[in-house]
């Protein structure tokens, strides 16, 4: 049979009633086997099922004077040859509150070391082990709870100091007021926690208003209720309840509470006039001002909604007159709201009526609504004039006639004085206006472009002055409708158009721009003219755009076409425009080509070989030129020799007494078209004889300019390269800068014309270069007329002198 452990009641259920400590400490040796050996005595306090013992819970008193003391022994049934050691593990023990209990280890008497408080742990649950010397455990563990019994210790408490409440005045008994609460740490479940509620004092507030009980309190529940009747706060403004708590049902200990019942208003009084009647002065054309107040009585309490007054005027359907309250004093105000006139009425006599905020309660005496008369006298005084409207608004057209009356009637005078009318404020000195009849007019036309014009709204300021110096000033607002007065131009004026490229996506974009203001603007309407463009048309593409189109397939080239662009404004404006167009080959970005690029893009091509043939070409052409200036240098540096006429043509002609550079444009005063040495025609040098035409060009004379139609005529031409240059290496440079010159020149002939580089005019009085006679030799030259030229020509004289 398996070994037990066993267990010996001493200080437990109802054995510890009977035993004491002092019993149990001189007759520890004289235990009764039944109490040493609780096991043997069957079903006292000790229950063993299937071979275990089940020990009920040990009860220990709190607050306890006698320890330590003995709770309980345990021991075990198994017969050891050697020493058994008991030891007690737990709270109370080894665990937090610790040092509570304690085990003999010998005997297995378990003792209390100090006095327990239930407040703070009402239970403990210990295990106790039977040991060998060695630390082996003998027996399985037992669990040994211990209840600790409650005392009534702890006095109940009320869980506030003061405790608060409302009740309305002539509540009926039986309302209920508030209710109060209370607490006990004792054991709730004990009649050491059973709390009973009572009242044993009551103070009025005024002392002594009240001497009945009025109130009552449920000693269970702690709710506070009236008891009776006659609760008027107009009498007495609050109670004072002095309040009593105990427990084990009203027989234990006690504590005390105060409550604190204030006795809250109804609205039971109705305000009351005081004074009925009262006399006021306004004064005429004044509004938003005080003129008198009026005072009311209420017996309700002061600042609450049964207190406060409204007030009400039943006889104003004109609603000159407002009347508020004054929330410190409670009294009616009475306002001027709308400008009074002493000559249409001088007195007015109001009724006036009151009431609470709140309504009336119907515990309230019945009684009618108080009302009060209020005369009031208007005072008269001299009005400055009024205008009919501030501000005086005009409507006119921008483009309105001088003299064209734009207001009139716009002041009048309440006295009847005669008045005089100004202009105070006119920046632009538009307005005209009539000093005696106030009529104003228009001095000159509007302009909506105007700094002062903003939003089409142009501000003025009039004044108006009576008899007696008193004036009024009112704006003048004008609102400027907008006129046709300009109409639309077209923009822009040139431009290209890709040859081939198709309708739908050729053509010229244009717009127009107008001074003018919407509505008398945009949209625009495009046309052409037939008669002068008909291979042309215009595609409206928006309000604003359109696109002009050629009708059929045209040749590259420059065309002039007839556009008419008309506006949307009453009446139409519209006005014609000469748009300077060039057909062109394009390419993939839709620019224009240059001619070698349109060459290389065209459907025909040329081949790479015949290419490099034109480019060597070139190449040899640059270079015969090279060596023609090469050689010309030479020649211009060659020693002249002995007796060579230098200077003496073939011409019979006179020879001034001029030296000439090759490089001036002129032989003299009279050659007017001589020696022109540029590389490049430029056309401001062209020669003016009669009879004399442009080569290449026929039919166009010398000195009338033929005309270019890709650009627009009379522009300033390009700066050309003037002077040759020194080193022949830059000849290409030059020619391509006299090129790009010409090509950019609006005022030169067409692409197609020929250009003349080398033309040096003609009919010159002085003799051509080939006249003189460089191919001769010196010696066959004469130079003794070198010393008939003067003074500047002595030094070339002296250098042909044959002595």
């Amino acid at each position: 049979m398996a070994a037990r452990m066993v267990m010996v009641c001493v200080l437990g259920t109802l054995l510890c009633q009977v035993w004491s400590s002092a019993e149990l400490h001189h007759n520890e040796e004289e235990l009764h086997p039944r109490a040493l050996y609780p096991w043997r005595n069957q079903g006292k306090g000790v229950v063993r099922v299937k071979r275990d013992w089940i020990i009920p819970p040990i009860r220990v008193l709190e607050n306890s004077k006698q320890v330590p003391e003995d709770l309980v022994q345990i021991k075990s049934d198994k017969i050891f040859t050697g020493e058994v050691i008991y030891k007690l593990e737990g709270p109370g023990v080894d665990q937090e509150p610790k040092n509570l209990f304690e085990i003999d280890d010998k005997t297995g008497v378990i003792r209390s070391k100090r006095p327990l408080d239930r407040e703070k742990y009402d239970t403990f649950t210990l295990k106790a082990f039977a040991l060998s010397p060695s630390g082996e455990r003998l027996e399985n563990p037992t669990t040994i709870e211990i209840v600790v019994l409650d005392q009534n210790d702890n006095r109940p408490a009320f869980t506030q100091s003061q405790f608060f409440g409302t009740v309305s005045e002539f509540s009926v008994p039986g309302t209920s007021v508030m209710s109060v609460s209370a607490t006990d740490a004792d054991d709730p479940k004990t009649e050491n926690a059973y709390l009973s509620y009572s009242i044993i004092g009551q103070e009025s507030i005024p002392a002594n208003a009240v001497t009945k009980t009025m109130f009552g309190i449920n000693n269970q529940t702690g709710a506070i209720y009236t008891r009776d009747v006659g609760l008027d706060r107009e009498v007495v403004k609050s109670f004072r309840l002095k309040l009593q708590i105990a427990d084990m049902g009203g027989m234990g200990l006690t504590n005390e509470g105060v409550a604190i019942i204030h006795v809250s208003d109804i609205n039971n009084h109705a305000p009351q006039f005081s004074p009925t009647s009262y006399s006021m002065i306004a004064v005429e054309n004044r509004k938003d001002y005080e003129i008198g107040r009026v005072n009311v009585t209420d017996r309700d309490d002061q600042g609450t909604k049964n207190w406060e007054a409204k007030y009400f005027i039943t006889n104003d359907p004109d609603g000159f007159f407002a009347v508020s309250t004054d929330p410190a004093t409670n009294q009616g105000v009475l306002t001027v709201v709308k400008p009074l006139d002493f000559e249409a009425q001088d007195e007015y006599t109001l009724i006036l009526m009151v009431e609470n905020v709140s309504p009336l309660s119907n515990k309230a005496p019945n009684l009618p609504v108080s009302t009060a008369t209020v005369a009031v006298t208007v005072v008269n005084e001299n009005e400055a004039p009024h205008f009919r409207e501030d501000p005086i608004n005009i409507v006119v057209p921008e483009s309105v006639d001088p003299g064209t009356v734009l207001k009139n009637n716009i002041a009048f005078d309440p006295d009847n004085s005669d008045l005089r009318y100004e202009i105070s404020r006119d920046p632009e000195s538009w307005l005209d206006i009539d000093r005696d009849t106030g009529d104003i007019s228009a001095r000159r036309a509007f302009n909506m472009r105007s700094p002062h014009v903003k939003n089409n709204i142009y501000n003025a300021v009039v004044k108006v002055t009576d008899a007696d110096g008193m004036s009024s000033t009112a704006s003048v607002v004008i609102t400027l409708k907008e006129t046709n007065d300009f109409p639309p131009q077209l923009f822009p004026l040139s431009g290209s158009v890709c040859k081939g490229a198709g309708r739908k996506s050729s053509g010229l974009v244009v717009t127009a721009v107008d001074e003018d203001l919407p509505p008398q603007a945009a949209p625009f309407t495009f046309a052409t003219h037939y008669d002068m463009s008909p291979n042309w048309t215009v595609i409206q593409v928006n309000d604003t755009h359109a696109v002009l189109q050629p009708l059929v397939e045209l040749e590259a080239g420059d065309y002039t076409v007839t556009v008419m662009v008309s506006d949307s404004g009453s009446p139409v404006l519209s006005s014609y425009a000469q748009v300077n167009i060039t057909v062109c080959l394009c390419d993939s970005f839709g620019d224009c080509q240059s001619v070698t690029g349109a060459i290389l893009s065209s459907s025909v091509g040329i081949s790479f070989i015949f290419l490099i043939i034109i480019m060597a070409s070139v190449a040899l052409l640059l270079l015969l030129l090279l060596l023609a200036v090469a050689v010309t240098t030479c020649r211009r540096r060659h020693h002249i020799k002995k007796g060579t006429g230098l200077l003496v043509g073939e011409s019979e002609d006179d020879i001034r007494d001029n030296v000439f550079n090759y490089d001036e444009q002129g032989g003299g005063e009279e050659d007017e078209n001589a020696f022109n040495v540029d590389l490049l025609w430029n056309p401001h040098d062209a020669p003016s004889t009669p009879g004399s035409y442009y080569p290449g060009y026929p039919g166009v004379p010398r000195g009338k300019q033929p005309l270019r139609k890709d650009a627009p005529h009379n522009l300033p031409s390009p700066i050309y390269p003037r002077r040759p240059p020194a080193d022949p290496t830059d000849i290409e440079d030059y020619i391509n800068d006299g090129l790009e010159a010409a090509d950019n020149d609006p005022n030169v002939p067409p692409y197609d014309t020929a250009l003349i580089y080398d033309y040096e005019g003609e009919g010159s009085l002085a003799g051509s270069l080939s006249s003189i006679a460089s191919g001769s030799s010196d010696g066959d030259q004469d130079y003794d007329y070198l010393n008939d030229w003067g003074p500047r020509f002595q030094k070339l004289a002296n250098m042909y002198d044959p002595r």
